[in-house]
């Protein structure tokens, strides 16, 4: 090999950072050819995570690796959030949960890489293209930090909308209204600017319903001047009973849940 050939092999296994995916795109713009990149895989430098994506030999990858790579290097604006959100901030860690299920959220038109899709990440992958708020907003989001790296994922305001959303599909009402007892320190202001920007009547309801039922203090300081619940009934829970406040049909046992 020559040093030209070694240097760049030691800027890249240097500059990748640990437990990460790197797609080939990206490394082709690093001035990794496809040629480098075989000679790479046949030395075991590296080896390919689904076409189109490589990790180091002997890294350990997660789902969290693969989704910085979706993040920073393809510039997919796919997050983690919902429930698998609020349970990476330790909202739902008291929770029954089969294991490895991981909610993705995007807009309608994104699609997630095949690569990613066919990938053995030891969980079932959820991804929900949305539109429960515009593409441009940018609120309810934060960081979470890994050992080498960080992605973006749904703050827990953010998330817990997008939990809701769910309800009573993917998540039942008792365990939303049991992970949305924790939220008790929420920022008033990330959620009424949330509540307004939300496009789902549903989930605003359901939303305010359960913040009102665990009297969370900050609900109190929430500006709700411009958020809209529109009108007629919303079918929630079938066989429930209708809360006159919000016009949602919900457990007649809500109580027995939460004790």
């Amino acid at each position: 090999m020559s040093k030209e050939k070694r240097t760049k092999l030691n800027r890249l296994i240097t500059g990748w950072p640990r437990g990460t995916v790197s797609v080939t795109s990206h490394l082709n713009r690093q001035g990794i050819s496809h040629a480098l990149l075989n000679r790479y895989k046949n030395s075991r430098w590296i080896r390919p995570v689904g076409r189109g994506a490589y990790c180091l030999d002997r890294d350990r990858i997660g789902w969290t690796g693969a989704v910085w790579a979706i993040q920073t290097q393809l510039g997919l604006n796919i997050h983690p959030g919902g429930k698998t959100a609020l349970g990476m901030r330790g909202y739902a860690h008291h929770l029954s949960e089969r294991p490895g299920r991981i909610f993705l959220y995007g807009g309608p038109a994104l699609r997630l890489p095949a690569w990613f899709e066919r990938g053995n990440w030891g969980a079932d992958i959820l991804f929900t293209g949305t539109g429960l708020f515009p593409d441009e907003c940018e609120d309810g989001f934060t960081r979470f930090d890994e050992r080498d790296f960080s992605i973006r994922i749904s703050a827990p305001e953010r998330a817990a909308m997008e939990m809701l959303h769910h309800v009573p599909g993917r998540i039942t009402f008792e365990e939303a209204l049991m992970i949305t007892e924790n939220l008790v320190s929420l920022r008033p202001g990330i959620v009424s600017s949330l509540l307004e920007k939300c496009s789902f009547i549903k989930v605003r309801r359901l939303f305010m319903y359960m913040a009102e039922k665990h009297d969370h203090p900050w609900v109190r300081h929430l500006d709700l001047s411009k958020v809209s619940f529109g009108r007629g009934k919303r079918l929630v829970v079938r066989g429930g009973v209708l809360d006159k406040n919000y016009d949602i049909t919900v457990p007649s046992d809500t109580d027995e849940v939460l004790f």
